[in-house]
């Protein structure tokens, strides 16, 4: 049955109102800051802290959510083989990260990884230097290894329905015909949950290359990046609000093209 044009339209209103408040309008204000005849953008352009912000970005961008992609992977393709209560209650433990905002958690790391914290203490008993131990969690590489605590519950809550839904007879068939286990799940299993682990990377890449609060806390301006360009450019030493909205404006870019890359890969693997 093929809706006419009209109540289609009427159906979509609501969809069409909520974009044009929440996305449109803030971005319009937004791209108005900037002024000056896009003189903003022209002074990040030649600024060599926004270039190394826009490196470190991509970087942590990229490494933290591809190492949480293959650990969410093996810990979502166990959990699809337990039974249902199990896998429940384990699901729930999984999801706690995502209730803690940022603060919490790098103060959490802090705690455990720092240089007085528990495993620092731990593997000080153990003969290691623990202010080289414990100065690890500040750097880029600490950094992204926080990230990956609250990343790897959303590619698990990505992948598992994907892997539950599976039917893993078409493993037990490949395998009937000589394919071995690994040969069956490269060419049976992984092709067909890629669609999946491609919008999980993507997802959990945007919210990497956005998020603030953890890495404020953890590294302060030590690490060049942008959300943290952003809060130099708008603190009281250096205050340059237009300079800031065209950083966020570049920063959505990023994260928007990002997602955008997960629906032509996904459409392309669909049409495949």
């Amino acid at each position: 049955m093929t809706l006419p044009p009209r109540l289609l339209i009427l159906l979509s209103l609501p969809a069409l109102v909520t974009m044009a408040v929440f996305f449109v309008l803030p971005l319009a204000v937004l791209v108005g800051e900037t002024g000056e005849g896009g003189a903003a953008y022209l002074r990040l352009v030649d600024d060599p802290v926004f270039w190394q912000g826009l490196k470190g970005t991509l970087v942590l961008g990229t490494v933290a959510p591809a190492l949480s992609v293959v650990v969410g992977f093996c810990v979502a393709l166990h959990l699809a083989r337990l039974p249902e209560g199990r896998r429940q209650g384990l699901l729930f433990l999984l999801s706690l990260p995502l209730t803690f905002s940022g603060l919490i958690v790098a103060y959490g790391f802090i705690l455990v990884f720092g240089r007085a914290g528990f495993f620092t203490l731990l593997l000080a008993e153990l003969g290691a230097d623990p202010a080289v131990v414990g100065a690890m969690i500040f750097t880029p590489a600490g950094l992204g290894f926080a990230y990956c605590y609250y990343l790897i519950p959303r590619v698990v809550l990505v992948m598992l329905p994907v892997l539950v839904n599976f039917d893993t007879r078409q493993m037990d068939a490949a395998e009937s015909l000589g394919a071995g286990r690994f040969a069956a799940f490269r060419d049976v299993l992984l092709p067909q949950v890629t669609p999946a682990l491609i919008a999980a990377f993507c997802l959990t890449a945007a919210v990497a290359i956005g998020a603030y609060g953890t890495a404020l806390a953890l590294v302060g301006t030590q690490v060049q990046i942008l959300p943290l360009l952003l809060f130099s450019k708008i603190s009281e030493t250096g205050a340059d609000l237009p300079a800031a909205a065209a950083a966020s404006v570049v920063l959505m870019a990023v994260c928007c093209a990002v997602m955008g890359l997960a629906e032509a890969l996904g459409g392309l693997r669909r049409r495949g």
